[in-house]
């Protein structure tokens, strides 16, 4: 299925699991994709696997808390491609484990800036190419924790809230332009952060946290995230959908 034949997106975050899960789907289904991650050599090799599978993608460096490298994401995909039809913006991180009281205030600047911020930025020069370019679709990565607390992560939960507003108050003034914005909630998914930080018990109760009794997999979201990027979604926008093995249907 070549339904994204001739298409440009943006992916950030996309060096290594749900993000590197996305690019290599929109490239195999034929968009040209703009791999963008702080870690560069990281981004490079997902380009370079997108290259070695016939695929169209470039690697760029990119700190989406910084609001001029997200206008320079999108001015790339216009000057490579000539247009900008798709953006992911998934990066994102979890910060520091501590209750309101005691949270560190960089910490807090810090998810603010990178899972909020950046995704408003990335929206901010993301939708202006769109516009030029007739419109396009945009989703951005929430979480389960966009609807529910979690103690310990109060940034994060705050970040992700505050997304899923971000993202139906998009879709709602570019609904008549061409754009399409929505979010996607994760549950706990089996990537490399979350492998190389947690142990085999902390897993374990992960696990059990959800229903179907098992991590989700970056193939699974990329899944649902490609069908809201493609025509498929056209009557959808402003909404959150959830991808979460029923974590939040408890």
């Amino acid at each position: 299925m070549k339904d994204f034949q001739d298409k440009v997106a943006i992916v950030t975050g996309a060096a290594s699991g749900i993000g590197a899960a996305i690019a290599l789907e929109l490239a195999g289904r034929g968009a040209t994709v703009i791999v963008a991650d702080i870690d560069l050599a990281a981004a490079q090799g997902v380009a370079d696997q997108i290259r070695a599978a016939g695929g169209g993608a470039h690697a760029l460096e990119a700190d989406v808390a910084d609001p001029e490298a997200n206008e320079r994401l999108a001015a790339f995909a216009v000057e490579t491609g000539g247009r900008l039809d798709l953006a992911v913006n998934n990066a994102g991180i979890s910060g520091p484990t501590e209750s309101v009281a005691d949270y560190p205030l960089d910490g807090w600047k810090r998810v603010i800036d990178i899972n909020l911020n950046g995704v408003f930025y990335g929206m901010k020069y993301q939708i202006a190419a769109m516009l030029r370019s007739g419109g396009g679709s945009i989703v951005n990565m929430a979480s389960i924790l966009g609807s529910v607390g979690w103690a310990g992560s109060p940034a994060y939960v705050a970040a992700k809230h505050a997304l899923v507003g971000l993202t139906k108050t998009a879709a709602i003034e570019y609904a008549q332009r061409g754009v399409r914005v929505n979010a996607v909630g994760p549950g706990f998914i089996d990537t490399p952060l979350l492998a190389d930080n947690l142990d085999a018990k902390t897993l374990a109760q992960l696990s059990s946290l959800h229903p179907v009794g098992r991590l989700g997999t970056s193939e699974e979201v990329s899944a649902l995230t490609c069908f809201l990027l493609s025509d498929r979604a056209s009557f959808t926008t402003g909404s959150y959908h959830l991808v979460d093995g029923g974590f939040t249907a408890r």
